[in-house]
């Protein structure tokens, strides 16, 4: 099956470089064992909530908003499109994940295929 992984991060968290997460050992780790697994199947990270804008529709009108879609204590940072044999195993994968170790989350989600 497939799911979604949707790395979330508190807003007060450090904002790593893409650099600053390749020398990190617990992100290195983390991908090296997802791609030994072939488990990722695509993702990307994402810029900073700051940079989000929000856009929303009322009536004729577009209303846009800068940030991300609501307000919350953490934001979407990325995500991973993961292929596992189902829910169970891509709980233990979302567990392993560095940013929900690090007191963020990470929401799992399964795609329709």
């Amino acid at each position: 099956m497939k799911y979604v992984m949707f790395i979330c991060t508190p807003v007060d968290g450090e904002e790593l470089s893409p650099e600053e997460l390749a020398d990190d050992p617990r992100f290195a780790s983390y991908i090296d064992h997802v791609r030994a697994g072939g488990m990722v199947q695509g993702g990307a990270r994402l810029r900073p909530a700051a940079d989000a804008t929000t856009v929303r529709v009322q009536g004729d009108e577009v209303l846009l908003g800068d940030g991300p879609f609501a307000e919350s204590k953490e934001y979407i940072a990325g995500f991973d499109i993961i292929e596992v044999a189902d829910l169970d195993e891509a709980i233990a994968l979302a567990s392993r994940h560095p940013a929900a170790l690090g007191g963020g989350s990470v929401e799992v989600r399964p795609i329709w295929e």
